[in-house]
């Protein structure tokens, strides 16, 4: 009966690293979609729209609800 309660504290903790390892790989996709996301409202702006400041801004934006809802619709609970 011992073994038993042993190996359940052992598959428990395999589960457990399981989940950790998930976690942290969606952490590290969340942090590169806004990594991503960073790295195109810049590139617009110095490409597009250097020296126009509310044609920028309203572009930005736009930009940021496109990433939002596209992480909200596909990558929140895929």
């Amino acid at each position: 009966m011992g073994s038993l309660c042993v190996w359940e504290r052992k598959g428990r903790a395999a589960v457990d690293i399981f989940e950790r390892e998930i976690e942290m790989t969606r952490n590290m996709s969340v942090v590169l979609y806004i990594v991503v996301s960073f790295a195109v409202v810049v590139s617009v702006d110095l490409l597009f729209f250097k020296n126009r400041f509310w044609e920028r801004l309203i572009v930005n934006i736009g930009i940021v609800l496109v990433f939002a809802a596209f992480y909200l619709r596909f990558l929140k609970n895929p």
